[in-house]
């Protein structure tokens, strides 16, 4: 019979017999057990969707960094006085000739003035094209590119102070408006700097500027290559991570952990904490509300949090 042959050459050499043989479920149990569930084809590094979801990120990252080499511009009277008034750094004041002159008009005027900042006569098809069509109504402020901190930025920051460390870090927050307005909380509850993702997360553009009401510019916002790996590094110097999930592991009246060096991670709007930073969470907490209201966007539900944490850190100063 075939493989059984006496002839030389034809015998099959012992071990290699195809198929199970006798006691090999004793002998290699460990070969026996499934490997698991197949992973999803975007985490094969084999597969035609894992090169193209790697792809896209390039092209997304590419994209980021060549509109940061670029200076923005807020667009609108309102706009622009508000970004004024709070500071918010600027290297020009562009003016459309034979403007409509008001109170706005000549208060960002006088304050760019104050402030030394260039102010511009030009074109208003020239504004028009600077602010992308967009309403300017003959009022364009000039912001430069943001200069982001490195994660360890933060951490001096924190030691410098003297305090326990309190960061924020944002898990896929798209909206630049809910980042500024959460930039802005973390510097009114005396957090130590914000924390972002490179990708897939919104960018300190000329809107977050304004909504941090000129924030920005006191407190360090760094940008993290991979957000859950950051956050174990930090883990590893001590620093508790803990997520706001509105299925927390438990709700802000009992955040035993607010005044221990922690790091707030807020996830994106409508998707909330991405798995992976949500496994790598010491704790998750959530914030009670009334029956059938809708959960808080972010940037709202980081001030809440974020109020609590120095709420509990005040008393225990006192104590």
């Amino acid at each position: 019979m075939a493989g059984n042959s006496k002839r030389q050459g034809a015998i099959r050499k012992a071990g290699t017999k195809k198929g199970p043989v006798v006691g090999s479920g004793g002998q290699r149990r460990a070969a026996l057990e499934g490997r698991g569930p197949t992973p999803k084809a975007e985490d094969r590094p084999n597969h035609k969707k894992f090169r193209q979801a790697n792809a896209a990120d390039r092209r997304e990252q590419v994209s980021r960094t060549k509109k940061a080499e670029r200076p923005e511009l807020i667009a609108g009277r309102n706009p622009v006085v508000e970004a004024l008034r709070a500071d918010v750094p600027a290297t020009a004041l562009f003016v459309a000739l034979n403007i409509e002159n008001d109170d706005r008009v000549t208060e960002a005027v006088r304050l760019a003035a104050d402030k030394g900042i260039s102010i511009l006569e030009i074109p208003r098809e020239e504004l028009d094209r600077k602010t992308n069509r967009a309403v300017h109504q003959g009022l364009g402020l000039q912001v430069p590119p943001f200069r982001y901190s490195h994660p360890d930025d933060l951490m001096q920051a924190a030691r410098d102070s003297g305090e326990p460390a309190l960061f924020v870090a944002l898990d896929g927050v798209t909206d630049p408006r809910n980042l500024g307005a959460v930039i802005r909380s973390a510097a009114a509850f005396g957090a130590h700097g914000v924390l972002l993702q490179e990708r897939r997360s919104a960018g300190m553009t000329a809107v977050a500027w304004r909504t941090s009401a000129g924030t920005a510019a006191k407190l360090p916002v760094a940008l993290a290559t991979n957000l859950t790996r950051q956050l174990k590094q930090w883990a590893g110097k001590g620093m508790m991570i803990v997520g706001l999930d509105a299925e927390g592991s438990v709700d802000i009246d009992h955040l035993d952990l607010a005044t221990d060096p922690v790091v707030i991670v807020l996830g994106g709007e409508g998707k909330g904490l991405t798995r992976l930073v949500g496994e790598t969470c010491d704790a998750t907490v959530s914030i009670p509300m009334a029956h059938g209201v809708e959960s808080l966007n972010a940037s709202v539900a980081a001030g809440v949090l974020l109020a609590e944490v120095a709420r509990r850190r005040r008393i225990k100063g006192r104590v």
